[in-house]
């Protein structure tokens, strides 16, 4: 049989850039709901246009744009003037202009705060279906620096031992070639290249101690070079360097309905500071949330039912309640039946149930219980050591010793271990894993799996014994006292119970968006730097995503009604070809047609 019959190049056609663009096409509906806003208002640049000098592109059109290179996968600048050329889509939407990646680029810089603006604005037309309690996650993704550059302090340690180890090395090497009659080469290497390498070494040496002074300066436990903001964070690959992107998703349409950018690289506390946004956009709107087991915190979980925000944080396998304690703050003035957050706050506070929480706080206590009084840094008591040469000696001994000017603890061995993080008893945890796993005396330090050792200190301890290491040397270990203030309060001890209903459903909400923007979008890492950037960045790829699911909830007549709040507009962009659209006018006909549409 024949080929299909293809087409003439040379054959002249009668066509507009209309023509080609499907009527369906999501390239109309952002061109619709860009249209729709008023980006003067909303503080985007160049919305005036200038009568001197060359003329700008309009920041319609640079935001359509964005917007639809977001949702095709097209997000760099570069990639985005090509396809300015070559995709007919994104010609007719913006009317045949070919702005340079320069010119694409600045707009996104000079923009990127409102971008999350526009991404609300485009939820804001689709509010009366995102009506269900949301579910909050969080995933890694990928920062725009690699892991070269990026530096904890137990990575700087081990290549400012392994530098000075090659320069002493190099130094052997020169002195030996010194001290030969012939002036010969010991090794391979001739005195020039000797010489070469000792510099680089020596500059590679002072650029890795230049970094540690920085870090132990600001109290810093990572230092990324390229994005400041970015930290090395642990997923299902391993270690990367990443954002913790936090996602609010609507369980009644799966959009997202809000998200947060943290550098904190795990999920611990970030439950409410997700869902501000949201509930300051609501006062008075009583917002139910599920989140997984990593959000458990107390102090998270009361600050929440405070501001209006029901925690159903998944709890340990066996519990089906959590008591959270707040302390007691009598008062007379109550008012129960109020959702306002002054109102929630001060009857949790008295022990008084609020009617909005009727169904998810049982039961209600007050309790005299022995609390931590928060100390003042100024009643901390000082360090028992004069100079890093007595704590290195106490530690010889068999202790751990915390030096708190510098942040760091010397181990028995004389090794420097370095901050982790903060636990959730609010302890800093010291470790050093190279040190650990290359020292002589491990076995006599630690019994863990994982083959290193991890220390914990309150702000008020200095001195730890080493147990293990102190009794194979025939000692016994002195324990030194801590400075801990306690004092006995009224608690009140809520006992919440979280829906379990809500908790089952949690992963089917919550999952496939990062899925979609991940995999189908190709969205699994971030081209810009800094929080602030990647926050725009990352709005763009919400509102790509959101506008994907409400034409799959909705079809594509009824996104375009809501996403157009002009009727002109609306008709004329679902009846582009009719004469008296294109004068931007309706007749009686037309609004007939419309209404009829509208029904």
């Amino acid at each position: 049989m024949p080929y299909v019959k293809s087409v003439d190049r040379k054959q002249l056609f009668m066509t507009s850039l209309d023509m080609l663009v499907d009527q369906d096409s999501t390239a109309r509906i952002i061109d619709a709901f860009v249209d729709s806003l008023n980006l003067k208002e909303m503080g985007f640049t160049n919305t005036s246009p200038s009568t001197e000098g060359r003329p700008a592109y309009s920041p319609e059109a640079m935001l359509k744009l964005y917007i639809y290179g977001h949702q095709n996968n097209i997000r760099s600048s570069r990639k985005l003037q090509r396809a300015c050329h070559i995709n007919i889509e994104l010609k007719w939407l913006v009317k045949g202009a070919e702005p340079d990646f320069r010119t694409i680029s600045d707009f996104r810089k000079n923009n990127h705060p409102l971008l999350k603006k526009v991404f609300l604005e485009f939820n804001k037309r689709f509010s009366d279906l995102m009506t269900g309690y949301v579910s909050v996650d969080g995933s890694k993704f990928f920062a725009s620096n690699s892991k070269d550059k990026n530096f904890t302090s137990s990575k700087l340690d081990d290549r400012i031992r392994w530098l000075s180890g090659h320069i002493d090395e190099y130094m052997r090497q020169m002195d030996q070639l010194d001290k030969s009659e012939d002036g010969e080469p010991a090794g391979t290497l001739t005195a020039e290249e000797l010489q070469a390498k000792l510099t680089e070494a020596e500059e590679r040496l002072k650029k890795y101690q230049e970094y540690q002074e920085y870090m132990q300066k600001n109290n810093l436990s990572q230092l990324s070079l390229t994005d400041p903001d970015a930290r090395l964070m642990k997923n299902r690959n391993g270690f990367t360097v990443s954002h913790n992107v936090q996602t609010a998703v609507d369980s009644e349409t799966h959009m997202i309905a809000d998200f947060d950018i943290t550098s904190n690289p795990t999920d611990y506390g970030q439950l409410g500071s997700t869902l501000q946004g949201m509930k300051e956009r609501t006062p008075d709107k009583i917002l139910e949330s599920v989140a997984d087991k990593g959000y458990q915190s107390e102090e998270d979980m009361a600050r929440c039912l405070e501001n209006g925000i029901i925690p159903n944080v998944i709890l340990p396998d066996g519990e089906d309640t959590v008591e959270i304690n707040i302390p007691y703050e009598g008062s007379e003035d109550l008012h129960p039946e109020s959702t306002a957050a002054a109102d929630l706050y001060r009857c949790l506070h008295a022990g008084v149930i609020p009617d909005a929480y009727k169904t998810a706080i049982t039961k209600v206590e007050l309790k005299e219980k022995n609390v931590t009084v928060q100390q003042d840094p100024a009643e901390i008591p000082r360090s028992p050591f004069n100079d890093e040469d007595e704590m290195i000696a106490k530690a010889a001994e068999g202790y751990f010793v915390r030096d708190p000017e510098k942040n760091i603890v010397y181990c028995p061995m004389g090794e420097i271990l370095r901050q982790n993080t903060v636990t959730k008893q609010d302890r800093i945890r010291y470790i050093n894993k190279n040190a650990c796993r290359h020292c002589p005396c491990r076995n006599q330090c630690h019994g863990s799996r994982k083959g290193y050792r991890e220390v914990d200190f309150r702000k008020d301890e200095f001195v730890k014994p080493n147990g293990i290491w102190i009794k194979a040397n025939g000692g016994k270990p002195k324990f030194h006292k801590r400075s801990i203030k306690r004092e006995k309060r009224m608690m009140v001890v809520l006992t919440l119970r979280p829906d379990r209903q809500k908790m089952a459903a949690r992963m089917c909400i919550s999952e496939h968006p990062f899925g979609t923007i991940k995999r189908s979008m190709d969205s699994s890492y971030f081209l810009l730097r800094k929080n602030a950037k990647v926050t725009g960045e990352f709005a763009l790829f919400s509102l790509a995503y959101n506008l994907r699911r409400a034409v799959t909830i909705l079809g594509f007549e009824e996104v375009m009604k809501r996403v157009t709040r002009n009727t002109d507009l609306y008709f004329i962009c679902l009846y582009p070809g009719s004469k008296n659209c294109r004068k931007n006018k309706l007749t009686d006909q037309d609004g007939q047609i419309y209404a009829a549409i509208a029904a």
